[in-house]
This record gives C-alpha cells, structure tokens and sequence, in this order.
C-alpha cells in the first residue's frame, strides 16, 4: 500500500508542480482602470474691447449678515477670471472665498466657471460652480449686475487693474 501510495504521488507531483509554476508566473489580474477625470475646460478669449473686461467692486450689506460684503469680479481678455468674496465684520478678521475659472458672456449674460476655490480644484461637473449674472447696466465706470440664482442687484465700479481686496 505505501508502494502505491508513493507511486500515485509521483504520478500527479509533476502536473501538479508545473501548474502551480505556471499560476505563480502568470500576472496578477490588474485592478479595474479608473474613470478619466474630466478635463477642465481651456478659457476663450473675450470679443476685443468687451466693457465687462476689467476688475469690478460690489460692497453691500445683505439681510441676515452683520457685516459688510465685497465682491471683487476680475474678468480678463483672455477669458480668465478671479472671483473674491470678502465678509467685513468689525475689527474682526475678514472671511472670504477665492475662486478662479473662466468667464464668458452669452448676450446680456455674465457666465463665471470656476475651476478652483480657495485654491483646490472643483468638480466641474457640478452646477453649484456656474454662476450667471444679467448685464441690466453698463457705463464707462459702473455696471449693474443681477444675480439670476436670486435675483439680488449688484452694482460695481471700476476699480484700477491690479487692484486687490484688503484684508
């Protein structure tokens, strides 16, 4: 009995070895690819002499908000922008939000991308990063813009290039 316990072993020792072989050397199955990450969309220059190009102010005090609210658009020609949020409050230290992205104008409609906010990168498949804004007034200095989300006003001025909220 051990003659053909011995014999039975040596007959499948061989087979069973070279698989054992081969499964070893065979490439562990690869992990299951991530989806592509959406690519930012590339910014489209602005119709040359567009009024909106500039940096714009808008301070306003808002129901429920003790403070004072500064809004500060940046619109390029290149079709870049810079969106800058300040809430003054006192001799307390301001609260704000810096986005950046791109902006267009379709008609009488502002349109603001952001593609970063406070300097990290946005899912730029959610909506909440659109804005718009109906042009209702435009002059050489001033502009009047109306937020389409709730209809708030927002008069601005013209402010100088360069110019930058304090802090």
């Amino acid at each position: 009995m051990k003659k053909k316990a011995i014999q039975y072993c040596r007959t499948w020792a061989g087979p069973l070895s070279l698989a054992l072989l081969l499964a070893a050397c065979a490439a562990p199955p690869s992990p299951p690819e991530a989806p592509p990450k959406p690519k930012a969309p590339s910014c489209q220059a602005a119709a040359e002499g567009d009024a909106l190009i500039g940096n714009w102010l808008n301070v306003r005090t808002q129901r429920g908000v003790v403070g004072e609210l500064r809004t500060l658009f940046s619109l390029n020609a290149d079709g870049t922008m810079a969106y800058t949020e300040q809430l003054k409050r006192g001799k307390k230290p301001s609260q704000g939000l810096a986005e950046t992205g791109c902006w267009h104008r379709e008609n009488q409609k502002l349109v603001l991308r952001t593609l970063q906010s406070n300097g990290a990168d946005v899912d730029i498949d959610d909506p909440i990063y659109v804005n718009t804004y109906t042009v209702t007034g435009t002059q050489k200095d001033r502009i009047t813009l109306r937020r389409d989300q709730d209809g708030v006003a927002m008069p601005a001025r013209r402010m100088s290039p360069g110019y930058r909220l304090p802090f």
